[in-house]
């Protein structure tokens, strides 16, 4: 039996997880702090409530100081939940990038890449990379993300934008990462899943809700 570490707690989370009946949570990861990356952060309550015991948090310095500004009510021991109401209990947990920390049973490596003004964090876990709002790759990244079975990467949509990889962006810097198996995720309503699958090269294919991938040991 292992470990449900969670990758950022979105604004639908709670739909999500009921949807994947997950019972546990035993860690959540932050790539950053944008609303659509933190807004669901109160669905972790049910989570510390059953486990009776904080859930340890890892992000970014910069993203701990927005979490404790955003939700304050969480994270400021002055605030009591009255009898009978609850508040989640988190643990906050500041990572660096490129310094590698134990959660759990997992070794995860935190990569820092720009998306915009705001620097997002990417995570090697193993042999699995997940790299959400993401924008360049540079070749120091690449060499941390060699010999992937299995890579998560962010693609917007097929014309450029500021700050996300496109859909051709996206296929260029998978093939330069090499993963046996990209899955594209953050896509949007503009492409069709079945029109996206046909139009993408061998070993990279659109994501869903609901999807599963298993990673080799």
């Amino acid at each position: 039996v292992g470990e449900n570490i969670l990758i950022d707690t979105p604004p639908e989370l709670r739909l999500s997880l009921l949807a994947t009946n997950t019972t546990r949570i035993d860690a959540v990861l932050y790539t950053h702090e944008h609303a659509d990356h933190v807004g669901g952060i109160d669905d972790l309550r049910i989570f510390s409530l059953r486990q009776r015991a904080a859930v340890p948090v890892f992000a970014a310095p910069r993203t701990i100081e927005f979490l404790r500004q955003s939700y304050r009510y969480i994270f400021d021991d002055h605030v009591v939940p009255l009898p009978g109401t609850s508040k989640p209990k988190l643990s906050l947990h500041p990572i660096e990038p490129g310094t590698e920390f134990r959660c759990g049973p997992a070794e995860v490596l935190p990569l820092e890449f720009e998306h915009g003004d705001t620097p997002v964090l990417g995570f090697r876990i193993g042999r699995l990379g997940y790299l959400t709002d993401v924008k360049t790759i540079g070749p120091s990244a690449l060499a941390a993300l060699a010999g992937l079975d299995l890579l998560v990467l962010n693609a917007l949509w097929w014309r450029p934008h500021p700050t996300h990889l496109s859909i051709p962006e996206a296929i260029a810097a998978a093939q330069a990462i090499g993963a046996r198996r990209t899955i594209l995720t953050h896509l949007t309503h503009e492409t069709g899943h079945a029109e996206l699958a046909a139009a993408l090269p061998p070993g990279i294919e659109p994501g869903y809700d609901g999807l599963t991938a298993e990673v080799p040991g």
